[in-house]
């Protein structure tokens, strides 16, 4: 080998390892609330496919952000929390929750999500309208979390409203944080697919408000 190729050689292995080491510092890691082993699609019941409409997800202000928020310490009477720059969902929460959840309750119902695909006109659509009131992750520990939401056909009123509160143990590490949260999301899915059937059948779901 000659004094030029030994030189390529030895500034082409510095230049893989100046890669490796930039690529070992990393960046953030980005997160996915969406069910990563979803429910079997519901068979529609007739030709003609039901439509849901969820609006946007309303929520305290310090939640709409893509960074995870965690409460520093396990006591209710602490109120800080941590703004993790590292750790982030892969859009906004309210945008990753409300993705999620369209997902997982048109699934549940087999029917289409509107707010993604549009729908016929004429057809009426069942509207779902979600607040977050409490998301409080501990690292380690648990998410719990509490829902309000509405039901309302386009075509009838009033709106049924249903509350939810969930406590879901995780393990340490923030993955298994992130997969807490995504296990309350396929039960707030459960529980919205189940509010609007009732609905739907002119029932009166076991969640009412």
């Amino acid at each position: 080998m000659t004094k030029n190729n030994i030189r390529f050689a030895a500034a082409a292995l510095a230049t893989s390892w100046l890669l490796a080491a930039c690529g070992s510092a990393g960046g953030p890691q980005y997160y996915s609330l969406a069910d990563p082993s979803p429910p079997p699609v519901a068979a529609k019941a007739s030709a003609a496919p039901a439509y849901i409409e969820l609006a946007p997800i309303a929520m305290p202000e310090r939640f709409a952000r893509p960074q995870f928020v965690v409460r520093k310490k396990d006591t209710p009477e602490s109120p800080a929390v941590d703004i993790l720059e590292q750790h982030r969902w892969s859009s906004s929460f309210e945008d990753e929750l409300r993705d999620a959840l369209g997902s997982g309750i048109a699934s549940r119902l087999g029917a289409v999500d509107v707010t993604k695909t549009g729908r016929q006109r004429g057809q009426p659509a069942t509207r779902i309208a979600v607040q977050l009131g409490q998301f409080d992750a501990i690292e380690g520990k648990r998410v719990d979390a509490s829902f309000t939401w509405t039901v309302r056909r386009t075509d009838e009123s009033p709106a049924t409203g249903c509350q939810l509160a969930i406590s879901e143990p995780v393990g340490a590490g923030f993955d298994a944080l992130a997969q807490g949260a995504q296990r309350v999301t396929a039960k707030l899915a459960d529980a919205i697919a189940g509010s609007v059937s009732a609905v739907k059948a002119n029932q009166v779901p076991n969640c009412a408000a």
